[in-house]
């Protein structure tokens, strides 16, 4: 019977471990099962007008610089300010601090898993009583002196995981952290772009007004020297009056948004507004901006530095889970020391002076509260949120590609008409011109075409504006990269 009793013994002490070990250890992480489209919708859509009529849609351009993004740009006013703020910017700067404090943090539970090692040196004087040493109450016991050196070292035994799911999930959140860190410089380099392509827009709007008002200005004259050798009457000369101070208001208000623009790219430089000022640099042609290839949904996820991080995150708190339950399990810390101790400070380092001590202490929570129960829970409620956080960040991610590679086909149909639409305006205007200068049209015709053709060629700024900003943000979409 006893030896019956030892093999059984023998053969259910190893399952005990096994499982005591899987209920202290994290979950195994799978990955959230997410809807995986095979294609954009949006690339594949064809480019075609209200009126039924379509046009051929630009070739992607395979070769683009990948990485450093903005030179497929070729502006090298551009590669200078985002080099300008990648050095400088504030916002990118903190994320560098909190990538260091990630890292620190990951040394510090890094460290568990080493001998800790320590040193002391101490003297202390003291007087016991008599009934401490076996004497009588009133006995008077002299002070002594006690004077110790020692060397001491301490090891947890990483029983149940409690250590290694801890440097599991630092490191999950050093990853997270660096992935944040090339979000935000991939927001900044944007930004950056973004904020110079409006700004350029803006200089090209205020050139278009600008030209207005030389019109204006012109016509006013013209009807001035009219209405003085009574060709015309007042109410002529003062709609063109009306007109030019019309075009003028246009003008400065539109300052207001350049500045603003020039402000917000000096915010993302890292100086100081009013230590900054961009060159007037009107964006005249779209046609030289890249076409940049979608690719597949499936390889967003892995070029996507925020859904890296959020994935990271998921993996640290998977990982916490297993530290959590760890707390529930005995946990084994050996101790020893060596040094030397002595009632005299001369005899403190003699070879008779000297003492050691080894130690194994096995610990284990027993009522607690709930307390590790409740931490436990808290641990997969923390999974729980950081897995819909990543589904939701890779549907934002699908969402915006989608919504840039509208926004280029639709902006891309909207350029052709408005560019045959400019040519159809100034041909109008002229013919308007010359009506009304051989006396054959009213000068409510004449404002009328000159109004028309100030607001498409307006709108043609706008636009070419626009392509630039969406084409930046399809890239920002697409993780700063593509296929």
């Amino acid at each position: 019977m006893a030896n019956f009793s030892t093999n059984m013994g023998k053969r259910i002490a190893p399952l005990l471990a096994a499982l005591l070990l899987v209920a202290c250890s994290a979950p195994e992480l799978k990955q959230p099962q997410i809807d995986m489209p095979s294609a954009f919708k949006e690339s594949a859509v064809p480019a075609q007008a209200a009126d039924g009529t379509s046009w051929k849609v630009a070739q992607p351009a395979e070769a683009q610089p990948r990485g450093e993004w903005w030179l497929a740009f070729k502006d090298p006013a551009l590669t200078a300010l985002i080099d300008e703020a990648t050095r400088a910017n504030a916002n990118l700067a903190v994320a560098a601090a909190r990538v260091k404090q990630a890292r620190a943090l990951a040394g510090i539970t890094e460290a568990d898993r080493m001998i800790q090692v320590g040193a002391g040196l101490g003297a202390q004087r003291s007087r016991a009583s008599g009934v401490s040493t076996g004497q009588a109450d009133n006995a008077q016991v002299a002070p002594a002196n006690f004077y110790q050196a020692r060397l001491t070292a301490s090891y947890e035994v990483d029983l149940f995981g409690r250590v290694a799911n801890n440097v599991s999930a630092s490191r999950a959140d050093v990853a997270a952290s660096e992935a944040t860190y090339k979000s935000v410089l991939l927001s900044l380099q944007a930004d950056v772009a973004q904020t110079y392509f409006r700004l350029r827009e803006t200089d090209a709007e205020l050139a278009t007004l600008n030209r207005t008002v030389d019109l204006r200005t012109q016509s006013v004259k013209v009807n001035q020297s009219r209405y003085d050798n009574g060709d015309i009457g007042e109410f002529d000369l003062a709609r063109a009056k009306t007109e030019l101070a019309t075009v003028k208001a246009e003008a400065i208000g539109l300052q207001r948004q350049r500045v603003q623009n020039e402000h917000a790219l000096a915010v993302l430089l890292g100086k100081p507004a009013a230590m900054f000022t961009a060159d007037v640099s009107p964006l005249v042609d779209s046609k030289l901006l890249p076409t940049i290839p979608a690719g597949v949904p499936s390889r967003l996820l892995e070029r996507r530095p925020d859904i890296t991080a959020a994935q990271r995150a998921m993996v640290a708190s998977n990982a916490r889970i297993g530290v959590a339950r760890s707390a529930m399990f005995p946990a084994l810390n050996l101790t020893g020391g060596l040094g030397t101790e002595s009632g005299s400070g001369g005899n403190l380092f003699n070879w008779s002076a000297r003492s050691w001590v080894l130690g194994a202490l096995l610990s284990m929570p027993i009522i607690d509260g709930g307390r590790n129960k409740a931490n436990i829970a808290r641990s997969e409620a923390v999974l729980e949120e950081s897995v819909a956080s990543y589904r939701q960040n890779v549907l934002v991610a699908f969402a915006e590609v989608e919504d840039n590679l509208a926004g280029l086909r639709i902006i891309a149909g909207q350029t052709e008409q408005i560019d045959a639409a400019v040519v159809s305006a100034r041909r109008s205007a002229d013919l308007a011109q010359k009506l009304y200068q051989a006396g054959r049209s009213s000068y409510l015709d004449l404002l009328d075409s000159q109004r028309n053709l100030a607001a498409v060629e307006r709108n043609a700024v706008q636009l070419r504006g626009n392509q630039a900003v969406t084409t930046v943000a399809l890239i920002r979409s697409l993780g700063g990269s593509w296929e």
